[in-house]
């Protein structure tokens, strides 16, 4: 069925609930005589959304009510990708009214708001995370904070290393060191440039014909690589801080374009940071291919791999076969649950 979904998919068993509805609603005989209809989230500007609809239609719609998904803290409650329910009144006013279960998605925490997820996008059949060596530096935390984070609701990530073109001598060996770390891990890895018609022309088979999240921080060329393969979608792109090395935001919604030849891309606003949510302390390592591999040959099955006698883990960051970047990236992460779990039990019941 494609990107897009099908008519067939229902909403019925949808895990949403709406807290309490404003009393004029019940009292308004327009709800009881909507329109009510199944599409899929297109666009989220963060105060609507654009469904389309089933029918082809493209509706601009709120959200009534407070919604809220159970078991998570969300700052979204509604993603690019999901389907949902809508229901479009005679006075032209439309409202998302349910949300279809998630075959997954890929969250992280809000950087504001610590306790609080962000979802990225739903539904999806993976995702493309473009980094750069340089201009700006990628950190090898940001990659497998997100690696982990993909991992964890089984969505598959193709690296794109993109600026091939602005690299160093040394720059590219450095981006040669990691491209042989990832595919040795089993992610797929591109190497780019999205000025490059070839380039791109090589990346656009990887994405027909699948729901593609493509996300990264701020300044990798995110909206370059769009424009590359999708000439019409006519993407702002940004300058970077020669002091910084950063980028700036230069997309500000979540928004599906269609790709030609069939697929979709689901463009988000960059982003600075990747926090971990909703981790188990005992799964983190899960999360890790290579770490994974060896803890099966750990002495004791609730190894943390720090300083129990007996670790495989260990052994094999010793002998070099997990990397140290990997296995610093792992601990980060184990810290931040720990903490987050130690938190929790002085927090309130939600």
């Amino acid at each position: 069925e494609g990107p897009w979904g099908g008519a067939g998919a229902s909403c019925y068993s949808a895990r949403v609930r709406v807290a309490q509805r404003p009393a004029w609603i019940l009292r308004s005989h327009s709800y009881y005589d909507s329109e009510k209809m199944l599409g899929l989230v297109v666009k989220n500007t963060g105060s609507w959304y654009c469904v389309k609809a089933d029918d082809g239609r493209m509706v601009d719609c709120k959200v009534k009510g407070n919604f809220r998904l159970k078991g998570i803290r969300s700052t979204n409650p509604v993603a690019v990708g999901d389907r949902v329910e809508i229901r479009l009144n005679p006075e032209g006013t439309a409202f998302i009214t349910a949300i279809c279960d998630r075959r997954n998605y890929i969250i992280r925490r809000s950087s504001n708001l610590s306790k609080q997820s962000h979802i990225l996008a739903a539904n999806v059949d993976q995702a493309l995370l473009v980094v750069t060596v340089n201009y700006p530096e990628t950190s090898t935390t940001f990659i497998d904070r997100f690696l982990a984070g993909a991992e964890a609701y089984r969505v598959p990530v193709i690296l794109a290393f993109n600026k091939l073109d602005l690299l160093s001598e040394d720059e590219r060996r450095y981006q040669a060191a990691m491209r042989f770390l990832y595919e040795n891990i089993g992610y797929t890895v591109v190497e780019l440039s999205a000025h490059d018609a070839d380039d791109v022309a090589r990346l656009l088979p990887l994405l027909q014909g699948q729901s593609t999240l493509l996300s990264g921080n701020s300044g990798v060329g995110k909206s370059s690589i769009i424009n590359a393969l999708i000439p019409d979608a006519g993407l702002k792109t940004g300058a970077i801080s020669e002091l910084y090395h950063t980028g700036t935001h230069t997309t500000t919604f979540s928004e599906m374009l269609t790709l030609p030849g069939g697929g979709a891309v689901i463009d988000v606003p960059g982003v600075r940071g990747f926090g971990t949510i909703d981790f188990d302390k005992r799964s983190v390592g899960h999360y890790f291919p290579e770490i994974f591999h060896f803890s099966n040959q750990c002495k004791y099955s609730d190894c943390s791999h720090r300083n129990e006698p007996g670790c495989a883990v260990r052994q094999a960051l010793e002998e070099h076969r997990i990397a140290q970047s990997r296995y610093t990236s792992y601990l980060s992460i184990l810290e931040e649950v720990e903490e987050a779990e130690g938190a929790d039990k002085y927090r309130k019941p939600f």
